[in-house]
């Protein structure tokens, strides 16, 4: 458990972003929870970021002057992004991901798929027609093209994710990018 240095909750580190000083007094997102140095955490929602930047929390945490990036929310969702993309591939590697419309039917029809990621610019009827109403979790984040570069191809728009750690990591991150974004839904049903 973490304390939120905006809104004093305390919540579970998957629920929060952990930020620190570089060496300039500069703020750095610590999405990962590895780099050295006192860690100031942050409720993973856009609202909190923003009463974050505006009332001086982070200065107040630090207790002195932090250099802000002005692009501190993009460099938070491209983090986001590129750590679903990681996992992604680590799945692949480790043969717990299969990508392509009739192999990830075969997996969902034999029980093998504990969530779907699928591609944020493909076809919402697709989505449909694949998942039915089977009650799989869907991310949808990456686009074709991010999906496909995971697979050595030109794009991918269906990827199913084996039940475990890796697909449990997914729908996590995949929640805190969606809440910093701003986004209705990243992993949904």
């Amino acid at each position: 458990m973490r304390r939120c240095i905006v809104t004093r909750d305390s919540l579970p580190k998957e629920a929060m972003l952990r930020f620190v000083l570089g060496p300039g007094r500069e703020l750095v997102p610590d999405l990962g929870g590895r780099l050295p140095g006192r860690g100031m955490w942050l409720s993973a929602r856009a609202d909190v970021l923003e009463r974050a930047l505006s009332r001086g929390a982070f200065h107040r945490a630090a207790r002195g002057q932090v250099q802000l990036p002005p692009d501190l929310r993009a460099r938070i969702e491209t983090g986001l992004k590129g750590r679903i993309r990681d996992q992604v591939g680590l799945a692949r590697r480790a043969g717990q991901a299969v990508s392509g419309f009739q192999q990830v039917r075969e997996w969902l029809q034999a029980g093998r798929a504990a969530l779907l990621v699928e591609a944020s610019d493909g076809s919402l009827s697709e989505r449909d027609r694949l998942a039915g109403r089977r009650g799989t979790p869907i991310v949808a984040v990456l686009s074709a093209q991010e999906l496909g570069a995971v697979f050595g191809r030109d794009h991918a728009v269906h990827v199913a994710i084996a039940p475990g750690r890796i697909a449990d990591m997914l729908v996590q991150e995949a929640g805190r990018l969606a809440a910093v974004s701003g986004a209705a839904s990243g992993a949904g049903t």
